[in-house]
């Protein structure tokens, strides 16, 4: 696709954020940021659900283990440090924590062992959690008492509506495929109406960003929402799947990284399933104080878009995926990871 007659007309460099893991992975493995240098910079946003978990929801998880329950979660989340430890590191210790594939599969470890009770960690934004409303479904129906889910979900539109509240300067967004086929282009339509930007749901090669940073080139004069990809997404998403999570799930307030508190942007499970709340059923407090030290961490600003990964000073120095001191160094979704791997 010609794009460079398009984007010489612009005067100032554009500012583009990316809020997809996997797309950022795509810009730097295909070399786009450098393909626009000067024309459109490409700036990744808070789109890695394991990195946008604060420290105080990695010390609950490490205090439920500590306190004799099987963790099963997700393989990045295994290596993100709260404040005083990591479950990797309470693991080597003989705590009971356990990678999984799929909340299914957690339920597989509690019906294996019923004398243990499991707690699923449910991380992602809504591309995970209809999956975990359908395992908390079957868990009921199957009658598994040793099974409960720890909900640390998060929704995508209102950490965006958090984002452009703390006037970040950006002239449009890449919006998550993944998410968009769950929950569709519809819900981020205040981004244009509100806010003023023009966005695009994309694919994930690097065709589907090359266009989708012409269609933002090309509507800059008219905000408006855009799906470009097509073969995947739809304005009104998968039905299916969104009653499943409104079934199980409700909207609450939730800590994120770099961000604090933020309304309505995260999901907790609704009353009547909360036989399999880990919090509700198990409520438990941290028995040691939190007194939270970034290290120098920049994570909280990589993700606002307010710095890159270059441009923090541990990056490639104290700071690599052999010793991560913040999260988007640990996970694979991580801008800090895919810097490393893939260079900026």
């Amino acid at each position: 696709m010609e794009t460079t007659g398009v984007l010489n007309r612009v005067k100032s460099e554009l500012k583009i954020m990316e809020v997809c893991g996997t797309h950022s992975e795509v810009i730097s493995k295909y070399s786009l940021r450098q393909y626009y240098t000067g024309k459109v910079k490409l700036i990744s946003g808070p789109g890695c659900p394991f990195c946008v978990l604060p420290p105080e929801h990695i010390d609950l998880v490490i205090e439920y283990a500590r306190c004799g329950f099987t963790i099963a979660t997700f393989g990045d989340l295994i290596r993100i440090s709260g404040t005083v430890s990591s479950l990797s590191v309470e693991r080597a210790m003989g705590r009971k924590v356990g990678v999984v594939y799929s909340p299914l599969e957690a339920l597989d470890v509690a019906k294996s062992d019923p004398s243990s009770q499991v707690i699923f960690v449910g991380v992602g934004f809504e591309t995970t959690a209809p999956l975990v409303a359908l395992t908390i479904m079957k868990a009921k129906e199957e009658g598994i008492k040793n099974f409960s889910v720890l909900s640390l979900h998060r929704t995508m539109p209102q950490i965006l509506r958090k984002l452009f509240e703390t006037d970040v300067k950006l002239n449009g967004l890449i919006l998550p495929g993944h998410v968009c086929t769950i929950i569709g282009s519809r819900p981020f339509e205040f981004l244009a109406r509100e806010f003023g930007k023009t966005c695009v749901v994309t694919g994930f090669t690097p065709e589907d960003v090359i266009e989708s940073i012409e269609i933002i080139q090309q509507n800059l004069h008219k905000p408006s929402i855009h799906i470009q990809y097509k073969r995947a997404v739809s304005p009104y998403g998968n039905i299916v799947a969104q009653r499943l999570m409104e079934r199980v799930f409700e909207p609450c307030d939730i800590l994120w990284r770099g961000f604090g508190l933020v309304q309505n942007s995260g999901l907790a499970i609704k009353k009547e399933w909360s036989f399999f709340d880990a919090k509700k059923r198990w409520p438990i407090e941290l028995k040691y104080p939190q007194k939270h030290t970034d290290k120098g961490c920049k994570c909280g600003d990589i993700m606002k878009g307010i710095l890159t990964p270059l441009e923090c000073g541990l990056f490639k120095t104290s700071c690599n995926p052999e010793n991560p001191i913040g999260p988007c160094m640990v996970s694979s979704e991580g801008a800090c990871a895919i810097y490393y791997k893939y260079g900026g």
